[in-house]
């Protein structure tokens, strides 16, 4: 842990009214675990696209410019964390560049964790302009980088079939500045792992994740969360990788038990599979030791 004050971060990414995904999944964990949050939010919407009805406004450039030029002018733009995730368009990708930028002038030492949404499974879920702007100008500023397997496969226009070509790709994208890339998951060989590397890849761990019978919206905003939590709190990097697998899957399971005990069959799927994060607060400030990382 570095030093004795708060640390702030500077969150910008998707919000909803209803629901935990985007700054909705990281606010609360973050400062629970004691961090400043400031959030400013890519996207307002009554609930997440998972929904059969979701409605709400999209933020844009000129308005994320307006909102960090108030922070700088009040002096309020001391931060030692910026988290991104999920962005729509290239003009608001191109100006979080510029945020970046500005902020570590103004804190050389200030990290950044970039969570590169752009989908999952194989399919997009932003423009593909937005593919170019993340690997030109967005990924040499991260600090650390929180990507799934299909956005390494997207960033780096090919196809990863196996552990040793996962390797490879991490090493990749090494050259291209994070100092630490976090593979949020991947099922090569039918199995659920998160993988973490740092400097240039020549040290990689992973931990091998049990599956739960579901899919969840809202899991890659909150590992980035507690990664970037994790990793200034805890002692060293493997220790930090731990909890944060341990408590994002401790936060998952409380989930479905919770789920499968639901009886009204008039509630959507979405509605039953939201995040349950207020109710796993202890797993997030104190997760168990169960699931532990190894050398891959």
């Amino acid at each position: 842990m570095n030093g004795n004050s708060t640390p702030r971060v500077l969150s910008i990414q998707s919000h909803v009214v209803s629901g935990y995904v985007g700054n909705k999944s990281a606010t609360f964990p973050l400062q629970l675990l004691g961090f400043e949050v400031d959030v400013i939010n890519s996207v307002q919407l009554s609930n997440h696209t998972g929904y059969k009805v979701f409605k709400g406004q999209v933020l844009n450039d000129k308005d994320l410019s307006s909102l960090v030029e108030g922070l700088a002018e009040n002096d309020l733009d001391n931060y030692t964390h910026l988290l991104t995730g999920y962005v729509g368009s290239g003009s608001f990708l191109k100006r979080i560049a510029e945020v970046v930028k500005s902020l570590k002038l103004k804190n050389p030492k200030l990290t950044y964790v970039c969570d590169p949404v752009m989908g999952d499974n194989g399919k997009m879920y932003v423009p593909e302009e937005l593919i170019e702007i993340y690997k030109k100008e967005i990924v040499p500023l991260a600090d650390i980088l929180t990507p799934n397997h299909f956005e390494v496969e997207t960033l780096l226009g090919k196809k990863i079939n196996s552990m040793e070509e996962l390797r490879q790709a991490i090493k990749e994208l090494h050259s291209l500045a994070p100092k630490t890339i976090a593979v949020s998951s991947t099922d090569i060989d039918d199995k659920l792992t998160s993988i973490l590397s740092t400097e240039d890849g020549s040290k990689v761990i992973k931990i091998d994740v049990p599956r739960i019978p579901s899919l969840y919206t809202g899991t890659g905003d909150l590992y980035a969360a507690l990664l970037l939590a994790r990793s200034y709190l805890d002692d060293n990097i493997k220790v930090a990788f731990e909890n944060t697998i341990n408590s994002l899957h401790d936060v998952l399971l409380k989930t479905y038990e919770y789920s499968t005990g639901i009886k009204d069959t008039n509630l959507q799927r979405a509605t039953k599979n939201e995040l349950r994060l207020i109710q796993s607060k202890r797993s997030i400030e104190n997760p168990p030791k169960k699931l532990l990382a190894t050398e891959f």
